[in-house]
């Protein structure tokens, strides 16, 4: 069974998306994309230097379009059996698989970037890549700080993202080192993102989730905060509300996906970062990327 990925934050490279542009269709895409987000956003993704890429208006948008662009590129070989998307590819996952419109992803996309990036500026937080513990160790020492500190990505077995104040952060950096962890590096983000202080960004986001129509998809999605099956849109929608405050389990996600079946992963859009997530949860995983048919 073939389950396909799709790429968060992180992903973006100069030059995304260029070869696609080549066709006709991806090319009437990108120009409704330049519409939709009132700046030539293309032009960034194809000769843009990297603190382009990196602002977040930016960031989210050209991720989400280079994943669904080339999604539907593919036309008839992309069959999914399920797919799943980290944080802000649950958004690309979902047009992907015909439950949102291209035009109403794109929306949401930036009403999501422009929530988050205001929830960072409300309170400095930032987050940190935990290495070489157990979950469990980790969410126990997490808890017992007296500041906002919770597990926010789990992205494979013995690799979890923390999420918090930035004292809160320091704090933990230092008690998980102490427990053993092999590493806990503070990242280069604006912000505690899947923690309580997106708790402004996922009222902001809720609204215009809830105006979205969203249909059942063409098959299952594996969403972030509650990695089983789901077709149902109202559960979908909940989710996706969910998720600017909830953890993503990308472990669960991928183990959940491996016992229903998937024998074959397919990484849409920039990178190759789920792969070797995928690689780390089941070393007998087929993994790939997905190409532009000549």
């Amino acid at each position: 069974m073939k389950a396909y990925l799709f790429p968060g934050q992180g992903a973006q490279f100069s030059g995304m998306g260029k070869e696609l542009y080549e066709t006709e269709m991806a090319r009437e895409l990108f120009e409704k994309a330049n519409n939709i987000i009132g700046f030539r956003i293309s032009d960034i993704m194809f000769t843009g230097t990297e603190d382009e890429l990196k602002q977040t208006k930016v960031t989210q948008p050209a991720i989400f379009l280079h994943s669904v662009i080339l999604a539907k590129s593919l036309g008839d070989d992309f069959k999914p059996d399920m797919v799943a998307g980290h944080s802000l590819g649950e958004f690309s996952a979902l047009v992907a698989a015909s439950a949102i419109s291209f035009e109403d992803g794109l929306k949401l996309v930036i009403a999501r970037a422009n929530a988050m990036q205001k929830a960072c500026e409300l309170q400095p937080s930032t987050m940190a890549a935990i290495l070489g513990l157990a979950d469990d160790v980790v969410e126990k020492i997490c808890e017992e700080i007296d500041e906002v500190v919770v597990a926010a990505n789990y992205n494979c077995p013995g690799q979890l993202v923390i999420s918090g104040s930035i004292e809160g952060i320091d704090i933990a950096c230092e008690k998980l080192t102490a427990a053993g962890a092999k590493r806990a590096l503070k990242l280069n983000v604006g912000g505690a993102f899947h923690s309580p202080l997106m708790e402004p960004a996922r009222i902001e986001l809720q609204e215009a989730i809830e105006n979205t129509t969203i249909l059942p998809p063409v098959c299952p999605i594996y969403q972030n905060v509650d990695p089983i099956p789901q077709t149902d849109p109202e559960k979908i929608k909940f989710n996706l509300i969910t998720q600017l405050t909830g953890a993503v389990r990308w472990t669960q996600t991928v183990e959940r996906m491996l016992a229903d079946g998937a024998d074959e992963f397919i990484e849409v859009g920039p990178g190759k970062v789920l792969q070797g997530l995928v690689k780390k949860v089941s070393r007998e995983a087929q993994t790939s990327s997905a190409v532009i048919p000549v």
